[in-house]
């Protein structure tokens, strides 16, 4: 599986979009993407989705396939995250416990034909099958990925890798809440490329070490946030609403952006 894309950008990353369409489309407009069929840059930006495009928000099914049109017409790229893994074996008769914002997907899923139902599985598992679990951009500078990635493991796919990408980096173990307990891997990435992911919600885009988490919750009443790459600028829209509601975060409010080290301090919301 080829991880090494021969692409530079300029990019439009996207963080966690968990059927928050109307916010998505907000944020396109701000970026200055345009809509002829699927969305496009007219400069030739390209998006790049870091997965959860499904489950909690409003409209779960119909963000997959605004995602997919971008990916077939070439304006957008995507990595996989543990809720599109989830959704990818349930659509294909695995058993998986429907709970964590999945009702909402299979609820939207189940009220449609049969036929309809049998081409939406197929459009998303071609756009899951077709994916990487992360990628390498801009000559070996930049790495996106949904839920993280270490240092060595850079450059290599196996199992183990993937899960670590969907995942990041799982203990094993559940808390009182019913979520997974999770290890901070960015404290310890110490590599030269950029890394950009999501999976963590965190009222703010966190920066540790070379690294940057750019989901902001917005399914839970937060903001999507797209970081612009090379320029380094983050832009964000505050949630239409709270869809859904996590013990583990809280939207923080105003969205304007603070602590930012030396490197983003040219950053916007």
């Amino acid at each position: 599986m080829r991880v090494h894309l021969p692409l530079n950008g300029p990019f439009d990353i996207i963080g966690d979009l968990h059927g928050c369409l109307d916010e998505l489309k907000i944020l396109l407009a701000r970026l200055g993407y345009m809509q002829d069929g699927a969305y496009y840059h007219p400069n030739g930006r390209t998006v790049v989705f870091l997965g959860d495009l499904a489950d909690r928000g409003p409209h779960c099914l119909a963000s997959v396939r605004t995602v997919k049109s971008m990916v077939d017409a070439g304006s957008a790229l995507y990595v996989p995250g543990n809720h599109c893994n989830k959704l990818a074996r349930y659509l294909i008769g695995r058993k998986v416990q429907v709970a964590h914002g999945m009702e909402k997907t299979v609820e939207e899923y189940k009220a449609l034909t049969a036929r309809e139902r049998d081409n939406f599985a197929a459009l998303f598992l071609d756009l899951y099958n077709s994916a990487p679990p992360y990628m390498i951009l801009d000559k070996g500078n930049l790495v996106v990925v949904h839920g993280g990635i270490r240092e060595e493991m850079i450059g290599k796919v196996n199992h183990r890798i993937i899960d670590f990408c969907y995942y990041g980096d799982a203990t094993g173990m559940t808390a009182a809440d019913g979520l997974p307990l999770r290890r901070d891997w960015a404290l310890n990435y110490h590599g030269y490329p950029l890394i950009v992911y999501g999976h963590t919600p965190v009222p703010k885009p966190k920066f540790i070490n070379n690294t940057i988490d750019i989901d902001q919750g917005c399914c839970m009443g937060g903001h999507l946030t797209s970081l612009r790459y090379p320029e380094l600028n983050l832009v964000q829209v505050k949630a239409l609403d709270v869809y859904y509601e996590s013990p583990r975060f809280k939207p923080e409010l105003p969205a304007r952006l603070q602590n930012k080290p030396d490197w983003q301090q040219g950053c916007t919301s």
